[in-house]
């Protein structure tokens, strides 16, 4: 009942999470405003969401509007002015929007990842001004210290504190940093200015309505398409905690909720998988693999290992994740087949 009837903005609500976000807001009775300028995100996804939930809906000067006062408005959230504007009467802002791809993106486009720099300036900046009630900052583990995730075969999991460790920082390429910059601004808005807030670090999150971009949908497309040779980007020894998108929501949603102080928590399984470990899965799941599997070392692997501590996640939220790798494996299988999503450029 908490979010019920509250005014929320999302920003980057057109995005995977944004929009799976949005959704559960909209059933928990939330008015929800989506502000995106759609360079990752997808119209497709916002209109989605609300055929899904019963919405008619129409175009406006500035975007789109729903029944029930939800709308979605074109925006750049690097033009401060617009920013404020937009989150001008709301009560509680997720913030979700990035520049962001995945692996690939991030390796080729580190200028680009840098707007995240201007954007969490900005949309923390205009909350406070704004006088919302909180604000809820969506984060990465990308933004823990290399060091601690360089070594294959690791068991070592990462802890909220391993983010500044001995108050060191060494965060993974721009985006990590941008991320962990933004993490730093909400801090300092809240200890100066008393902003209530949240930060939840997410780590692989997957499931439906992702794209090519990131991993699990490229390794699903080449298995539905019976591609063979088949490609893992990498040695394939490369693990990580791989987090399925509605416990990603249900985490965040809990985290605006409970916590104000900002704070940050970890969402994932404390489970690591090896990216061979993965295909394995959704071959059994397809019933078909490949004669050869070719590693492909010339591509991005990323850093050797990933995986969370959720204890104070647990302890803080009383929340746990609810789905084990093989079904969140097993629905985005499913959905995949089901609506045949057009293939998107994992390095452009």
């Amino acid at each position: 009942m908490f979010y019920k009837n509250k005014r929320i903005f999302i920003t980057g609500g057109a995005g995977f999470i944004g929009s799976a976000l949005a959704s559960q807001l909209i059933k928990n009775g939330a008015v929800t405003t989506i502000g995106d300028n759609l360079s990752t995100g997808s119209l497709e996804n916002i209109l989605r969401v609300w055929e899904e939930n019963n919405l008619k809906y129409k175009k406006t000067r500035w975007g789109y509007e729903a029944e029930n006062k939800h709308k979605f408005i074109y925006i750049d959230f690097q033009e401060f002015s617009d920013t404020l504007r937009a989150i001008s009467d709301h009560e509680i802002v997720f913030h979700l929007a990035a520049n962001f791809g995945g692996r690939g993106y991030i390796n080729t486009h580190p200028a680009d990842c840098c707007e995240n720099f201007s954007i969490n300036q900005n949309v923390i900046k205009a909350a406070y001004l704004a006088e919302v009630d909180r604000i809820q900052f969506a984060s990465t583990a990308c933004i823990y210290p290399f060091d601690l995730q360089k070594d294959y075969n690791s068991s070592y999991l990462l802890r909220e504190e391993d983010g500044m460790k001995n108050n060191w920082a060494n965060a993974d390429q721009e985006y990590g940093w941008a991320k962990l910059m933004g993490e730093l601004i909400l801090k300092a808005y809240h200890k100066q200015y008393g902003l209530k807030g949240s930060i939840t670090r997410y780590v692989t999150a997957y499931g439906p309505w992702e794209n090519d971009t990131h991993a699990i949908i490229a390794l699903i497309r080449r298995a539905v398409n019976k591609e063979d040779p088949y490609v893992i980007w990498g040695s394939g020894k490369q693990d990580r905690d791989f987090t399925y998108v509605d416990d990603i929501v249900f985490g965040t949603l809990a985290a605006c909720e409970k916590i104000t102080n900002a704070d940050a928590i970890n969402l994932g399984t404390s489970k690591r998988y090896t990216m061979i470990q993965v295909v394995e899965i959704i071959f059994g799941i397809l019933e078909w693999r490949p004669k050869k599997i070719i590693f492909d070392t010339s591509k991005p692997e990323g850093v050797k290992t990933r995986a969370l501590d959720i204890k104070k996640t647990k302890r803080s939220l009383n929340w746990n994740p609810q789905f084990e790798l093989r079904q969140g494996l097993e629905k985005t299988i499913t959905w995949f087949i089901k609506e045949s999503p057009k293939p998107t450029e994992t390095i452009k």
